[in-house]
């Protein structure tokens, strides 16, 4: 698949033509680029604009539509009369989709647009999109009119719609405290899509929300599809987004990598054990899968928060993160230096019948005293280094549980590892299966 994004460079990588090939590099799209205009920003300023001439505009464009074939179109930054005017000459009789993201003013403050360009921006640029995404001050900027009880946010999707853009996505439109909503205008319907509002500011929502809508037009998929395919990505983006400079946070990739997309796997199956509520320890459950070779617990992907109990059931409470745990993710290291095959890891609730049941079903069982723990260890803060390591010292088969009994403020507990998250279920199934019999 071959996507073509035309707009400004952000060097920060946040948003503009950086953002969309990094979100495309997760993806099989081949992402093509046509620089408009070099900003220099990042997550707390703006600088300067420089918009790139037509001469050099029209050699990149030329460079790509001579040589490749294009399944769908992104335009970002325009930024002035001149390069708008081209790209509608240029881009007016290509068959493939067309969505264009009407930028216009960064998230720390730029103008993305000359103002006396917004003219123009509406007769060249809105009649030649497939589908138009701006969010509710975009809307308004380009409709040169506010929101009110007599002109509703619909009527200006109408009007943006009437003047020649095939369908309208209004986005980030909010609803209550709680709630916010997509409005979709298509040819011969109107409807919405609503989530829970997320309360963080990020940078680059906007440009992963179209460049969404882009890809999944070039899969062939529908408006419908592709504005809930956007929506529920870039929801997952923001919860993601990651706070790498002095400003505000930067929205994640597309997709999650095959290490987010086993262990999400493997999570929802674990959630879905019958009577799985009665191995969560009080300090609650944690489950993670480490990366090849890894070095620290950067290295390990977990949940942010924790699997917790919910009446006869479990919930999983935050997000997959690498470094989104500490405690069950330095055990999985401690026990890899050894056993580097074990690559996964969860952390249950000690049960002494439960121990002698598993043993009896040939499990690889391990302990260790966290009384004997030497006080340095304890004070500088390496007491699982420890204890894994004197647990599986004498272990010549990768271990599949290993517990402790705890000690003064200390929950008693067990670990169960895997060399990845499905052969961890399988042995989580089986420990459970024992609790049952047990009651």
């Amino acid at each position: 698949m071959n996507l073509l994004c035309i707009g400004g460079s952000d060097p920060s990588s946040g948003a503009g033509i950086q953002s969309d090939v990094k979100l495309f590099a997760t993806t099989d799209a081949n992402c093509f680029t046509v620089v408009t205009a070099i900003t220099g920003q990042n997550t707390s300023s703006f600088g300067m604009v420089e918009p790139v001439s037509i001469k050099i505009l029209k050699s990149q464009l030329d460079s790509i539509l001579s040589d490749f074939k294009i399944d769908a179109v992104k335009i970002g930054m325009v930024y002035n009369s001149k390069i708008i005017r081209f790209l509608f000459k240029e881009l007016s009789g290509l068959k493939a989709p067309i969505v264009v993201d009407p930028v216009i003013k960064s998230t720390t403050g730029g103008m993305l647009i000359e103002r006396d360009a917004l003219k123009d921006f509406r007769r060249y640029i809105v009649p030649i999109s497939t589908v138009i995404t701006p969010n509710r001050f975009e809307a308004e900027i380009i409709t040169n009119s506010k929101v009110s009880p007599s002109n509703t946010i619909e009527r200006i999707a109408r009007r943006i719609q009437d003047w020649g853009a095939k369908n309208v996505i209004v986005t980030g439109i909010k609803k209550d405290e709680d709630l916010i909503e997509d409005l979709v205008l298509e040819k011969d319907s109107m409807y919405s899509l609503s989530a829970q509002r997320i309360f963080r500011e990020n940078h680059g929502s906007g440009c992963t929300y179209s460049a969404l809508v882009t890809f999944s037009l070039a899969n062939k998929k529908s408006v419908r599809e592709s504005a809930k395919f956007a929506k529920e990505f870039t929801l997952k983006s923001i919860k993601d987004a990651r706070r790498i400079g002095c400003g505000v946070a930067v929205t994640g990739s597309l997709v999650e990598d095959s290490l987010q997309k086993e262990l999400s796997s493997e999570i929802q199956k674990f959630t879905e054990i019958k009577n799985v509520h009665r191995i969560i320890p009080e300090c609650q459950t944690n489950f993670v899968i480490s990366k090849t070779n890894p070095k620290s617990t950067l290295d390990v992907l977990g949940i942010s928060g924790r699997i917790v109990k919910s009446g006869t059931g479990v919930i999983v409470a935050g997000d997959l993160r690498y470094g989104g745990s500490t405690h069950v993710a330095t055990a999985l290291l401690a026990i890899s230096k050894k056993f580097p095959d074990i690559k996964s890891a969860i952390n249950i609730k000690y049960r002494e019948e439960t121990l002698k049941k598993i043993s009896e079903k040939k499990f690889v069982v391990a302990g260790y005293d966290r009384g004997s723990e030497p006080k340095s260890v304890k004070t500088g803060g390496s007491s699982i280094q420890w204890g894994m390591g004197s647990a599986i010292k004498d272990l010549e088969r990768n271990p599949d549980v290993i517990f402790h009994k705890g000690d003064f403020g200390k929950e008693a507990m067990m670990i169960v590892f895997g060399e990845n998250p499905r052969k961890v279920v399988e042995k989580i199934t089986k420990i459970v299966s024992c609790i049952k019999s047990q009651t």
